[in-house]
């Protein structure tokens, strides 16, 4: 990484791929940022900076576990999996959204939050925020507070953040 400015910093270390997981989707790759330690880590700081006054970090699958899995353990908290159905092996809690290209359902376990808890999500991307929500929901669910969502990067032209518009959104970058 360079000693430009972060955000383009990491915007130079995230590919796009055209068309996947389907035609006329643009996936945004972050492994070339993870493969970089000193991103990653610059990463890592600057979203665990901005969480305020956290119990825990959910981290959403697959790729937000790799960046909140490390942001609790610079924030000294517990990280929680909330994972797609069927992955977690106790009781959960399961909430059904619309994503961009279908629908899709994730869970938590029961007894992963409690009520004192205030949580920081944290995943990849923000797109249509439909994930973020159906996070959200599934921490409220529990009983715990949303302390707020915190991505690497928001893809503005899906307007992900109006949807959110109760929750405190921070993003690395937006584009």
């Amino acid at each position: 990484m360079t000693s430009q400015p972060l955000p383009e910093s990491i915007l130079g270390l995230i590919r796009d791929v055209p068309d996947y997981p389907k035609p006329g989707v643009m996936f945004k790759d972050i492994t070339p940022l993870l493969d970089d330690a000193v991103a990653f880590q610059s990463v890592v700081t600057a979203i665990a900076a901005a969480a305020g006054d956290v119990t825990k970090v959910a981290g959403l699958e697959a790729r937000g576990f790799l960046l909140a899995a490390p942001v609790a353990l610079a924030l000294g908290v517990g990280v929680v999996p909330v994972r797609k159905s069927g992955k977690l092996p106790s009781e959960t809690y399961a909430e059904t959204y619309d994503l961009e290209y279908g629908t899709a359902t994730i869970e938590i376990h029961r007894d992963a939050l409690r009520p004192a808890d205030r949580v920081l999500i944290v995943d990849d991307v923000l797109a249509t925020g439909g994930t973020a929500a159906a996070a959200a929901s599934l921490v409220r669910k529990s009983g715990a507070e949303v302390a707020g969502l915190s991505v690497l990067m928001e893809l503005t032209f899906l307007g992900g953040r109006e949807r959110l518009a109760d929750l405190p959104v921070h993003s690395l970058v937006s584009v």
